[in-house]
């Protein structure tokens, strides 16, 4: 019990900056743009490619490298469409304990003009800087995790001349992995992960569209080897647009991914402590 209360005074510290923080920004952009009604776009299909590695470096320090291949369907190409994003996520990860650890490191995702009419250009670069703080909480042979992640972001439309626009996003994510077969994680084992994301901006270009998307997501695993597991899922996301903070945008994501964590040391091959994921 006592370890449990001194990982709480992080989670609380963390919590106060990014309150603060957020409305500090906020206060900064006082003038709102107000739609006149708010509308609900159709729902977009979307599906994910995913690859999580987490390569240990040392007894503390591991390595975060990730790659998605993300497609989006287009009028001419329903459902699994055309290539939208390919995101390459690497960050240098520290683990304080079994119950908690950090990451920092940066994103290029190069973005996609998924609109066929389009005069504009087909490909633009995004760049990010993110932060992360994720605390695992065991619950008999459940696992839950609460994790934070804040991204500094630099984004540029697919018209000719278009300048970066700078913003923030503040994530949190909730998220349980329930064994089915097993009473532990362990090869061979299914599970069932359900989670749900809040994903915040803010900036200058966040006028009225301060919350970009609401994902709840339920995901099935399967642990082939200690080091391996693969997992598939369905993912419903909501969020304002930019421009117009009374449009909400919708998607249903197909989402496959595959971790893969390994480990060089000299030390005996078992499953990490804490599922150190997307």
């Amino acid at each position: 019990m006592k370890q449990y209360h001194n990982h709480s005074f992080p989670l609380l510290w963390i919590a106060l900056l990014l309150v603060g923080s957020f409305s500090g920004l906020a206060q900064e952009d006082e003038v709102e743009v107000l739609p006149s009604e708010s509308e609900y776009k159709e729902p977009v299909s979307k599906v994910w490619f995913n690859t999580y590695g987490n390569i240990r470096i040392s007894k503390r320090l591991f390595w975060d490298a990730q790659t998605h291949f993300r497609f989006e369907e287009t009028g001419s190409t329903p459902f699994i469409g055309q290539i939208a994003q390919i995101y390459n996520r690497h960050a240098i990860g520290y683990i304080y304990s079994k119950k908690f650890n950090v990451t920092l490191g940066g994103v290029v995702r190069v973005n996609f003009n998924t609109d066929p009419t389009s005069p504009d250009r087909n490909v633009v670069p995004e760049w990010r800087i993110w932060h992360q703080y994720q605390f695992a909480m065991p619950l008999a042979t459940t696992m839950i995790y609460h994790r934070i992640r804040i991204e500094h972001r630099w984004t540029q439309g697919f018209a000719d001349n278009s300048e970066y626009i700078f913003r923030n996003r503040w994530r949190y994510m909730f998220r349980m992995k329930v064994p089915l077969n097993s009473h532990k994680f362990q090869p061979k084992t299914i599970y069932v992960s359900p989670e749900a994301e809040l994903i915040m901006q803010s900036g200058k270009a966040v006028v009225a569209s301060p919350m970009e998307d609401l994902r709840l997501t339920t995901t099935l695993g399967y642990i082939v080897t200690p080091r391996l597991t693969f997992a598939a899922g369905l993912m419903y996301s909501q969020g304002q647009q930019l421009e117009n903070g009374g449009i909400y945008k919708q998607s249903w994501t197909m989402r496959f991914h595959m971790y893969f964590s390994p480990d060089f040391r000299r030390v005996k091959n078992k499953l990490p402590e804490i599922h150190l994921d997307d």
